[in-house]
């Protein structure tokens, strides 16, 4: 299918991405927002290429939850996730560590009518002001087609402290089947008891805290007729990931890199991920998504 993909700069803090006339994801690189939501960029609204919108912004029950987003829930006792802090034997905590994703600057590596790829440079600074992370993205669109199309998210993460790093999440500080880090989704409140599908013939809510090649979410939308289907795809050279994924009481997907065991940095260790995110209009079925998945082989 031909289309013509393109970014567009709406201003210094946003950009969209489009695909023919519809603007598929807007990308807020430098959000404003309150400093205990964990100011960091995201990607929202995301849209099929219907233009029906597939994520959730700000919802009441996790005001940080925004979009689609790369952020870590416990990073040596750092929050960059927003919202309170899990503690051992005391549960959610606010707590003065709370940091901050600033953007540093973009590259624009391929810009062409089926395919866009852009880089991003970010710093990681706690709540107290330390520089703590350097990171490095690359998002590709990619693989349009007439129902879906991908977006491929690589990120590179560097210690840039004198002292070893420790990722984790509330799983590893004690909180069962909470072992929420990484790139994480939220979907609209409407897809809430939609379908979760896994590889190998898995599937369901009980997916949370298991491993799977691939884990999609169907979804139903209000206001418009039909569904939506997001396939996560984990990259075979991701270590230890367990899907964290909710249907209720909301829609959310996270590959989590530290779902059980944490994650030591020395000083200036590097931890590289990738995943693939892809977005379809309607509701695919197992047989649909893998062989989806089989056709488009990383």
């Amino acid at each position: 299918m031909a289309v013509n993909l393109k970014i567009t700069r709406h201003d210094e803090s946003t950009l969209g991405v489009g695909a023919g006339d519809v603007e598929i994801f807007e990308y807020v690189y430098r959000p404003s927002m309150p400093a205990f939501e964990g100011p960091k960029p995201y990607l929202h609204p995301v849209r099929t290429l219907a233009g029906n919108v597939v994520t959730a912004y700000r919802p009441h029950d996790h005001r940080w939850h925004k979009g689609i987003q790369m952020t870590a829930s416990d990073v040596s006792g750092q929050n960059f996730w927003g919202g309170g802090t899990y503690v051992r034997g005391q549960g959610y905590v606010d707590l003065p560590n709370v940091g901050t994703m600033r953007h540093e600057g973009f590259t624009i590596s391929e810009e062409g009518p089926e395919r866009i790829r852009f880089g991003e440079r970010l710093s990681w600074h706690t709540q107290a002001g330390e520089h703590w992370v350097d990171e490095v993205r690359m998002f590709t669109v990619r693989d349009v087609d007439a129902a879906a199309w991908a977006l491929d998210f690589a990120t590179t993460l560097t210690n840039v402290r004198t002292e070893p790093l420790v990722l984790g999440s509330p799983t590893t500080h004690g909180r069962p089947l909470a072992g929420y880090t990484g790139l994480f989704w939220r979907g609209p409140r409407a897809f809430t008891d939609g379908d979760v599908i896994a590889a190998d013939g898995l599937g369901g809510p009980d997916m949370m805290g298991k491993p799977a090649r691939w884990l999609a979410y169907v979804g139903q939308h209000d206001e418009v007729d039909g569904a939506s289907t997001l396939l996560f795809l984990d990259h075979p050279g991701n270590k230890n990931t367990h899907w964290f994924v909710r249907n209720t009481p909301f829609p959310a997907v996270n590959p989590s890199f530290a779902f059980f065991d944490p994650v030591e940095l020395v000083p200036a260790d590097t931890l590289d991920l990738r995943y693939r995110v892809v977005i379809v209009d309607g509701a695919w079925d197992s047989g649909r998504l893998q062989s989806y998945v089989e056709e488009h082989p990383w």
